[in-house]
């Protein structure tokens, strides 16, 4: 009776072992099918946004190395770095003129977000271009397009920041992204001075306190004579423009004072 009683047991706890199992294993595989959906789902909206490259699954790429922002195509990689093929070896390259704050405003801040990786893309291949000619000694292409790329992405710059100023002024009343004041310190300088946050009221402050926002009266008289040298300063150096026009005028009589 004890062995067959003991035959039992081990059947039993045979049973509830392989139960164990067979439920782990059920568990297993419905996460593995869970990550596959959200991976899947994934890269499906990968592939329906229109500047984001479709990430595939290699032995050497993982999905954390994708990035959500793709400027370069696939096809060509460092060769953004360089002009096109078809200008190598002109003189010349035709080129438009660059983007004026009129046209910049009519665009969406999603718009101008893109028009700013563009401008950057061509400041950087045109860098590169100008670096490669000055190591092979030679005139670089329409050089005037770096300046107009520059002046493109500064207006592009002060548009966004309009367009921040603007909202600012409309949610808070302020100008300036952190408020503050003109103030003046103790050797007479204004300078604006932006406020900050403690976590204690200022009369009971000890570094605040020690930030002086006057010019005590023994410093009035070096204030002006610093006002005076400024002045002093200015002066000497409108004479000396004059001597030196009048020089000009003297050794080349037929150039005419307003061209100088």
């Amino acid at each position: 009776m004890a062995s067959s009683s003991s035959v039992g047991r081990v059947v039993t706890l045979c049973k509830q072992f392989q139960n164990v199992l067979r439920i782990s294993s059920a568990i297993n595989t419905q996460k593995c099918a869970t990550n596959l959906t959200k991976v899947q789902s994934h890269l499906y909206s990968r592939e329906k946004s229109p500047l984001v490259a479709p990430c595939w699954f290699s032995p050497t790429s993982s999905l954390g190395q994708c990035r959500a922002l793709h400027t370069t195509i696939s096809r060509r990689g460092l060769e953004e770095f360089f002009d096109s093929p078809d200008t190598w070896g002109e003189t010349a390259v035709k080129s438009g003129a660059p983007w004026t704050a009129k046209q910049l405003r009519a665009k969406s801040n999603e718009e101008l977000h893109k028009l700013w990786y563009v401008l950057l893309k061509e400041k950087n291949m045109l860098l590169t271009l100008e670096q490669e000619s000055k190591r092979q000694r030679v005139q670089m292409p329409s050089p005037e397009r770096i300046r107009k790329v520059e002046r493109s992405m500064i207006r592009v710059e002060t548009v966004v920041n309009e367009r921040e100023t603007a909202l600012r002024l409309l949610q808070t009343g302020q100008e300036k992204a952190r408020p503050g004041a003109w103030r003046r310190n103790i050797f007479g300088y204004v300078y604006w001075y932006r406020f900050k946050e403690y976590a204690i009221p200022w009369n009971m402050n000890k570094r605040y306190k020690r930030k002086r926002f006057y010019t005590p009266k023994f410093v009035e008289p070096h204030m002006r004579l610093r006002l005076e040298k400024h002045l002093r300063e200015k002066a000497r150096k409108a004479s000396l423009e004059k001597e030196t026009q009048a020089k000009l005028l003297k050794k080349f009589p037929q150039i005419k004072a307003t061209a100088l």
